[in-house]
């Protein structure tokens, strides 16, 4: 599983060159692997070279076959490297099967790819005219980046990359000429920006049927936001008052989104999303004060001598619990790097997908929420709200 979040992290950026070396068996019958990002026809595929010691072998796959392409190939490999336009990334399998993993950020970021992806691909593109983001001040009215906001550019697209990673799964499930309809719910929305993008990819981008729900507790918010809403026609775009603890939701919920809900507001939208039986999880943590004010080690009192590790490594063992927790209610979940940690230290984003996880994975996912909760002895709030379910 770890191997596999590794190459999910990769595809998510879109790398442009693959490169697998260093076989696991000599009598493997290929040398050397590499994938390159290349253009045919107009459209963007991915040309695997395959070497033997005096033949190479090609194959074209499409981009959403990359990912299954490269857990396979690395079955015959110990090591990777591959790079996008703004990465460089290794993976490297020891001889006890530990997977390794690094994320370099290029120095002095040089367009490597081929001529026809000169800049990275963002799926919201500089030049559209995208009205949330000239109403944000994000983009010009001309759809120019404003330089001041580049960065908030780069997260907004970063959240839709996340969960285009998914969609692409359902799409036809929920297209526009089907009846079936995506139900969405946005906790915490706050001034709603990424509400109104995320409802701009589905309907305009993706062109799939949406209905989505902002929730907040302010409620001037929520009138300014449903104004606008309505000045953009987005006639399946609401929003409501309403707290996240034990909200009520009438409706089938498929995927809940949060963005920086505040300290344990996460773990009641994640708690909700669970009782949903949401599909699909994406969330943003925010502030997280409730492990760090409440541990105790038992014998590891290095953790809480200095004041700022402390806080740092309980905000890590929140998400850790919360990833675990998922596991065990049923999800196949992910911890990814949201932003890069220079804007940001709070870039993780919790991606979890219903699938069929086994009794073993769930049982070991408990067990070791467990063993840290009986070393340092704090309170976890989605911890407190699932034991009985546990």
């Amino acid at each position: 599983m770890e191997l596999h979040d590794s190459i999910a992290k990769i595809v998510l950026e879109n790398p442009i060159r693959i490169v697998f070396s260093n076989k696991k068996n000599k009598d493997s019958e290929y040398e050397k692997i590499k994938i390159n990002l290349t253009n045919l026809k107009n459209k963007e595929i991915y040309q695997v070279e395959k070497f033997t010691d005096k033949q190479v072998f090609h194959k074209n796959i499409e981009k959403e076959d990359l990912e299954e392409t490269m857990i396979s190939l690395m079955e015959n490999f110990k090591q990777m490297s591959a790079i996008s336009n703004e990465y460089n990334f290794d993976i490297r399998i020891s001889k006890k099967g530990k997977v390794f993993f690094s994320k370099h950020e290029q120095k002095n970021k040089v367009n490597i790819s081929s001529s026809h992806n000169k800049k990275k691909n963002y799926i919201l593109q500089e030049g559209m005219i995208i009205p949330p983001l000239i109403d944000l001040g994000v983009f010009t009215k001309e759809g120019k980046v404003v330089n001041s906001k580049y960065d908030k550019f780069k997260q907004i697209n970063r959240f839709v990359e996340i969960i285009d990673h998914e969609v692409k799964n359902i799409e036809k499930d929920y297209s526009k000429e089907s009846e079936n309809v995506l139900h969405i719910l946005d906790f915490g929305c706050g001034k709603s920006y990424l509400t109104f993008i995320i409802y701009y990819y589905f309907t305009e981008i993706k062109e799939m049927n949406v209905k989505i729900t902002g929730l907040d507790l302010k409620r001037d918010v929520i009138q300014n936001c449903n104004e606008v809403a309505e000045k953009y026609n987005y006639e399946n775009l609401k929003f409501e008052l309403g707290d996240i603890n034990g909200f009520k939701y009438e409706n089938n919920v498929d995927m809940v989104i949060t963005l920086h809900a505040c300290d344990t507001a996460t773990d009641y939208a994640l708690f909700n999303a669970i009782n949903w039986n949401a599909k699909m999880i994406f969330s943003v943590p925010c502030c997280q004060h409730e492990i760090n004010s409440t541990i105790k080690p038992n014998s590891l009192d290095i953790i809480t001598k200095y004041g700022i590790i402390q806080e740092r490594v309980s905000a890590l063992f929140t998400d850790a619990i919360r990833a675990n927790l998922l596991e065990a209610m049923g999800y196949k979940t992910q911890l990814l790097e949201f932003i890069d940690i220079e804007h940001s230290p709070k870039n993780i984003l919790i991606r979890a997908v219903k699938s069929n996880i086994s009794n073993e994975k769930k049982k070991r996912a408990i067990d070791e929420v467990e063993k840290i909760r009986a070393e340092f002895n704090f309170e976890q709030t989605l911890y407190s709200l699932l034991k009985e379910r546990l």
